[in-house]
C-alpha cells in the first residue's frame, strides 16, 4: 500500500469527504484515514441536509463538484424549499434523507472515486520537519508514519469526545464509537490551542409506536427541486414527517429530573449550541414558554427508527421515556436508543487563516466541528476550502481565499476566522451582508466558471452553466424590449403583484424560450431586485479592492515604523493573506491599515 501522499485528510465525515474529494479531483494524491470505512458520511445527529443558510453552503459545495448536494438527491425522501414566502434572498432548500442510505452512497462514492486511498486507521500523532515549521504526515497507532505535503484534520466530534447521559459518561465520537484521544496531546505539542464545544442528539424511536392520527402532517414540495445543478429530474416518492409539541406535563418532568442532568451539574464544560439547545435547556431557560415544537423524521424508508427533532437531551433514559410520553403522540412511543450529549475538543480559531490553514504549523488544515462549528453543511463547505487549498499547498501554488462577497463560503471562513466562537458557530443568511448576491439559485452561475478556472469542475459542467447564463440573458434583453401599454415587460414584472407566470401568459414569446423552472425565478429575482442588486454589487467592488491586496508570507510586521503593538502582534501571530482579511481582526485600526498599504505600495 502507498504510504506516501500530496495529501493526507484524517477523518471521514462530512468534511473529511468533500476535503479528500476536492483534493483528488485536483489530481493530488489523497488519502484518508478513517477509524471504519463503513462509517464515511455517516449522519451522527439528525437524517437531514440543507435548512436556513446551509442549503445555501449546499449548493455552493455542489457548484464547486462536491458530493453533499448529489447524494442527497439520490437518497432523500422528503425535499421541500423553506421561506418561500419571502424574498429570494433567505429561500434555502432542505431535504429528508434516508439515513443509512446516504451513508452507504457515500461510502461507494468515496471508495471508487480516482486519486483517493481509505486508510483504516487512527491518527495518533501530527508528524513536522525537524525545525517544526512544517507538516511531514502523521503518525497511526500502528507507530507506521504515513507521510504528505498537506494534511487536513476533520476529526468531528471525535477529538477528546466524551458522551453522557444522566450519571453515565465515557470516551466516544459517537454512539459506538471510540473518541480519538492521542491527536489531541500531539497538537498541543505545537502549541496549537484548543477548546471544549457541546452537542447532542435525542432519543430515537419506534415508528411503529408512535399514532399520528392527531399529529399535523409536513409535506415535502411537489414538484420537489433537486439540491444538485447536477440532477437533471428528481422524482422520488416523499415520505411526511409530523408536527407535534411539549406539553406543561413534559416540562414539569424536565425540571424536577434537570438536576440529573450532566449539563446543569456542571460534568459538562463545553458550551452548545445556542440555536439547537438540549430540551432541558429550553425548559428551563424559557420557563414562561408552555411548550416548544417537536418534528417527528422517519430515518429511511424501510427504517424503524424516527427522529424526534425537538427533543435533543442528555436526561437519564428513564426520564427520556418518562417526558417523552406526555408528548401528543408518543403516549405509548417505544425508545429504541436514549439520547446523549457530546463533548469534544476543537482549535480555537483566532488560530486559523482564511484558507483554514493554521498558523502555527505550515501545510496544516483544519474543517469541521474541530473548528468550533456545528451542522453538516457547514464542516461539509469547510471540508472542499480546505481540501482546495491542501492540494495547492502540496502542488507549491498561492491558496485560494474565498471573498464574503462570492460565497457563503467566504462569509462563515471570514467570521471564524475573526473572532473565536464561544459557542458552536452556525450559518443564517443574516450573518452574509451580499445575501441578495449570494442566492441558493444562482450559486452555480456564481462558482462554477470559479470551479472550472481551479481546477474543481469540468469543462463539460461549465458549459452548462455558460448555456444557462445565456438563456437568462436572452430573457432579460427581450424583457427589456418587448412592450405593454407602452412600458416594457422589465418595468411590467417589477410591480409586486405582477410575476414571471403572468409575462409567461402575455406573450407567447417568452414561453417559447422554454426557461426551466429555476431559471425563471432567477430571471424573476433579478429583474424584481435590480436596484438592491447594483447597490450590492457597488459595495462587493470596493471590499475587492481591499481584498485584492496580498500581503507577502514573510511580511516583517516588526519593521513598519508606526503599527500599533497590539496590531503588529496580531498581525504577526495571524499572518493573513490580504489587506481585506487583515482589516477585520479585532485589534487592527484603520490607521493601521492606512500605513499597511503605504508600505504595501512601495
Amino acid at each position: 500500500m502507498q504510504r506516501d501522499y500530496d495529501v493526507l485528510v484524517v477523518g471521514g465525515g462530512h468534511a473529511g469527504v468533500e476535503a479528500a474529494t476536492a483534493a483528488a479531483r485536483l489530481g493530488c494524491r489523497t488519502a484518508m484515514v478513517v477509524l471504519d470505512p463503513a462509517a464515511i458520511g455517516r449522519m451522527s445527529c439528525n437524517p437531514a441536509i440543507g435548512g436556513l443558510a446551509k442549503g445555501q453552503l449546499v449548493r455552493e459545495v455542489d457548484a464547486l463538484g462536491g458530493e453533499m448536494g448529489a447524494v442527497t438527491d439520490a437518497t432523500g425522501i422528503q425535499f421541500r424549499m423553506l421561506n418561500t414566502s419571502k424574498g429570494p434572498a433567505v429561500r434555502s432548500p432542505r431535504a429528508q434523507c434516508d439515513r443509512d442510505a446516504y451513508n452507504r452512497t457515500m461510502v461507494a462514492r468515496v471508495l471508487r472515486h480516482a486519486n483517493l486511498d481509505v486508510l483504516a486507521a487512527e491518527a495518533v500523532a501530527v508528524r513536522a520537519s525537524a525545525d517544526g515549521s512544517r507538516v511531514r504526515g502523521v503518525e497511526l497507532a500502528d507507530a507506521t508514519v504515513v507521510e504528505a505535503a498537506a494534511v487536513v484534520l476533520t476529526t468531528g466530534t471525535f477529538l477528546g469526545g466524551r458522551l453522557f447521559a444522566g450519571a453515565w459518561d465515557a470516551p466516544g465520537g459517537r454512539y459506538g464509537e471510540p473518541a480519538v484521544t492521542s491527536l489531541a496531546a500531539s497538537l498541543r505539542t505545537f502549541g496549537i490551542r484548543l477548546g471544549r464545544h457541546k452537542t447532542g442528539t435525542p432519543p430515537r424511536l419506534h415508528r411503529d409506536s408512535i399514532d399520528t392520527t392527531r399529529l399535523e402532517p409536513q409535506l415535502g414540495d411537489d414538484p420537489p427541486q433537486p439540491f444538485s445543478f447536477r440532477t437533471k429530474n428528481l422524482d422520488v416518492a416523499q415520505m411526511p414527517c409530523w408536527l407535534t409539541h411539549t406539553t406543561e406535563a413534559t416540562h414539569a418532568i424536565i425540571r424536577a429530573n434537570a438536576h440529573h442532568s450532566p449539563m446543569f451539574q456542571r460534568r459538562i464544560v463545553g458550551v452548545g449550541p445556542r440555536y439547537c439547545p438540549s430540551v432541558e435547556d429550553k425548559v428551563v431557560r424559557f420557563a414562561e414558554q408552555p411548550s416548544h415544537p417537536v418534528f417527528l423524521e422517519p430515518e429511511g424508508r424501510d427504517s424503524i427508527e424516527v427522529y424526534p427533532n425537538g427533543v435533543s437531551t442528555s436526561l437519564p433514559a428513564e426520564v427520556q421515556v418518562e417526558f417523552l410520553r406526555t408528548i401528543p403522540g408518543l403516549e405509548s412511543v417505544e425508545v429504541l436508543r436514549p439520547g446523549y450529549a457530546v463533548e469534544y475538543e476543537y482549535v480555537l480559531t483566532d488560530q486559523i487563516r482564511g484558507d483554514l490553514q493554521i498558523a502555527s504549523l505550515r501545510g496544516l488544515f483544519a474543517a469541521g466541528q474541530i473548528n468550533g462549528t456545528s451542522g453538516y453543511e457547514e464542516a461539509a463547505g469547510q471540508g472542499l476550502v480546505a481540501g482546495l487549498n491542501a492540494a495547492r499547498f502540496a502542488r507549491g501554488e498561492p491558496s485560494f481565499v474565498f471573498d464574503r462577497a462570492t460565497a457563503y463560503l467566504g462569509v462563515m471562513v471570514d467570521d471564524l476566522c475573526r473572532v473565536n466562537p464561544v459557542e458552536p458557530y452556525r450559518m443564517f443568511t443574516s450573518r452574509a451582508e451580499f445575501r441578495l448576491l449570494l442566492r441558493s439559485d444562482n450559486a452555480d452561475r456564481r462558482l462554477v466558471p470559479l470551479g472550472e478556472r481551479l481546477g474543481l469542475v469540468t469543462k463539460d459542467a461549465a458549459d452548462a452553466v455558460r448555456e444557462k447564463e445565456a438563456r437568462i440573458l436572452v430573457a432579460r434583453r427581450w424583457l427589456d424590449t418587448a412592450r405593454r401599454e407602452g412600458r416594457s415587460l422589465t418595468e411590467w414584472l417589477r410591480r409586486p403583484e405582477v410575476g414571471v407566470g403572468d409575462v409567461l401568459a402575455f406573450d407567447a414569446t417568452f414561453a417559447a424560450m422554454a426557461l426551466s423552472p429555476a431559471e425563471l425565478a432567477e430571471v424573476e429575482a433579478e429583474v424584481k431586485y435590480a436596484g438592491y442588486i447594483e447597490r450590492q454589487a457597488m459595495e462587493v467592488e470596493r471590499m475587492k479592492r481591499m481584498e485584492a491586496r496580498h500581503i507577502p508570507p514573510g511580511f516583517d510586521y516588526a519593521a513598519v515604523t508606526g503599527l500599533s503593538n497590539e496590531a503588529r502582534t496580531r498581525l504577526s501571530e495571524r499572518r493573513p493573506l490580504t489587506l481585506g482579511e487583515a482589516s477585520r481582526l479585532p485589534a487592527v485600526r484603520q490607521s493601521d491599515l492606512q500605513l499597511l498599504l503605504v508600505v504595501l505600495g512601495r
